[in-house]
């Protein structure tokens, strides 16, 4: 491998906001002021589309007070994009490097920010430009291959369990039915997370439904029946990419005129229809008295005030190790290595190529899923605990002895 080149660096975040992609930005600018190699950090305002329009910020000025503050600030410091880049695409940006002399790039988020780094690499070699790219993984979804998790999943996890436990006490004090409706269009991690502020043995989430196995209407309403029977009251969560037994979503099956991002992905948080359409499906078919629902939707990722200190140390080192690795190889993908858990948990971080990455997605594993596909294991608290941190403790007294 060639000597690091004497350049400039852009980095960008990319896809959903979440609440520690900070923390990898300020590991990136941190990072590169160690580094002679690294001239000045640019920051692409609003990912690619700041790259082809020639607008950056110089991110290697901001003060280290500030830093501190966007690091732990949820959401995206310097925009991001849904931008689907191609090759021609990624040639204009090529374009704008040329000009401004930047070498290294380093693309903070999911599977398809790991594509477009992986072609924005591949065009930059056809044109005999060399350039150093970088993604640092990020995604609430948790759905990255090669990593054992991703940065910004922890944070949105331990926002699903502070929800799911106040909606617990919440339907304890006014009994009924409640779906509440989280990200997750092909992976279930975020709505398992919603287990784990479960403190009681009666608490909720009673019921939690993963993209991961089918959820046939019936079988929602049967298993609804069954703990109402027991409890006289219903928690459940559920995935917005849960499936029918054909395989096709839900969302989908109730979109007449479906949104389409640029990656072709249908529109599932914030519409409100799925939720709508399972509390009816309850209403109309069970004789409960009290049935509501909601949708997440964006509240999930940029949460200020909640970020798992687990979460944000992992991110910023993402940043960070990105930046070193630039220094002796080429291009490649931050990953995680778990080599600890429990009290025990600690984490290695190593390179993985960029083409094991791009657009592909990681399912949950089996272990972590009940097998009437109703509800999450201990298998998956013991994996998504370390990642969380600490919890609040409630109370409820209803259950103590009347007098």
């Amino acid at each position: 491998m060639a000597d690091a080149p004497k350049a400039n660096a852009v980095v960008a975040q990319s896809g959903g906001p979440t609440g520690v992609i900070n923390a990898s930005l300020v590991g990136v600018i941190e990072e590169s002021k160690k580094h002679p190699q690294i001239e000045n950090i640019y920051g692409s305002m609003h990912a690619v589309a700041g790259m082809v329009n020639d607008d950056f910020i110089d991110l290697g000025k901001l003060s280290t007070e500030t830093l501190e503050l966007v690091a732990a600030s949820p959401s995206s410091a310097i925009g991001t994009s849904r931008d689907k880049p191609d090759k021609e695409y990624c040639a204009r940006i090529m374009e704008v490097f040329k000009k401004r002399n930047i070498r290294y790039f380093f693309y903070i988020g999911g599977n398809d920010s790991a594509n477009t780094a992986y072609i924005l690499n591949t065009v930059a070699d056809e044109m005999d430009f060399d350039i150093r790219a970088f993604h640092i993984p990020k995604t609430v979804d948790n759905d990255l291959l090669v990593t054992d998790h991703c940065p910004g999943f922890g944070t949105a996890a331990k926002f699903e369990a502070c929800a799911l436990m106040g909606d617990d006490l919440d339907n304890r004090a006014l009994p009924g039915v409640k779906i509440d409706v989280i990200m997750g269009r092909d992976a279930g991690f975020l709505t398992a997370a919603s287990i784990l502020g479960k403190q009681r043995q009666d608490d909720g989430p009673h019921l939690v439904y993963v993209p991961e196995r089918p959820v046939p209407i019936d079988k929602f309403i049967s298993d609804i029946e069954n703990v109402i029977s027991k409890l006289g009251r219903c928690v459940v969560a559920v995935s917005e990419g849960i499936c029918d037994d054909d395989g096709e979503t839900w969302a989908k099956k109730l979109a007449k005129q479906a949104e389409v991002d640029a990656h072709g992905n249908v529109q599932l948080s914030g519409t409100g229809a799925l939720a709508d359409f399972l509390a009816g499906q309850v209403k109309n078919k069970l004789e409960v008295k009290r049935v509501r629902a909601d949708t997440f939707g964006y509240l999930q990722r940029s949460f200020a005030g909640l970020q798992s200190k687990v979460d944000v140390d992992e991110a910023r080192q993402c940043g960070r190790r990105a930046v070193q690795y630039a220094m002796e190889h080429d291009n490649g993908s931050v990953a995680i290595k778990r080599v600890g858990n429990g009290a025990d948990y600690a984490v290695e971080l190593f390179l993985t190529e960029l083409k094991n990455v791009a657009e592909k997605t990681k399912p949950m594993s089996d272990e972590f899923i009940n097998a009437e596909g109703n509800g999450i294991t201990e298998a998956f608290i013991e994996y998504a605990m370390p990642l969380v941190g600490g919890l609040p403790k409630t109370e409820y007294l209803g259950s103590r002895p009347r007098i």
